[in-house]
Parts: C-alpha cells; sequence; structure tokens
C-alpha cells in the first residue's frame, strides 16, 4: 500500500464519520423532521457513483469511503421516509 493509499484511507475514514453524528441522533431520536430529504438523496446517490468509479478504477480507498458514506446517508433516507 503506498502513501496515496494510506491518504486516501484516512480521507475516507474522516469522511464517513462526519456523517456519523447526525446517524446517532436519527438513530436515538427517530427525529428527522429538520433534514432535507431532497438534499441527503442526492448526496446518497452521488455517493454510490462514486462507489461504482472507484470500483471501476479499482480504488480501494474510493469504494470504502464511499461505501461508509452511502449506508450512513441510506439510512437517514430510510429514517426520514419512514419518520418524516
Amino acid at each position: 500500500m503506498n502513501n496515496a493509499d494510506i491518504l486516501g484511507l484516512i480521507t475516507a475514514g474522516l469522511g464517513a464519520i462526519a456523517t456519523a453524528p447526525q446517524v446517532i441522533k436519527v438513530y436515538r431520536t427517530k427525529n428527522t423532521h429538520d433534514l432535507s430529504l431532497g438534499t441527503f438523496s442526492m448526496v446518497t446517490g452521488t455517493l454510490f457513483l462514486w462507489f461504482v468509479y472507484g470500483f471501476m478504477i479499482h480504488s480501494l480507498p474510493i469504494m470504502i469511503g464511499n461505501a461508509l458514506g452511502f449506508s450512513f446517508n441510506l439510512y437517514i433516507v430510510i429514517m426520514k421516509i419512514r419518520h418524516g
């Protein structure tokens, strides 16, 4: 693993962790009233496409970071649909 991959994995981890507080808050409170479904849906779609791109170019840091981000944001989208 080269330095660029290590930096990419660290960056991917930090990016995914950045969404974690929102996920935890939604999980605990089930309150999504102030969250924008449109924004979270677009971010989720973008993260999925970045994951596909990472897969196509065989970039583990891009795939891991975007898979984590996609999962967290998809959870928020699902909760927003369920709880408004």
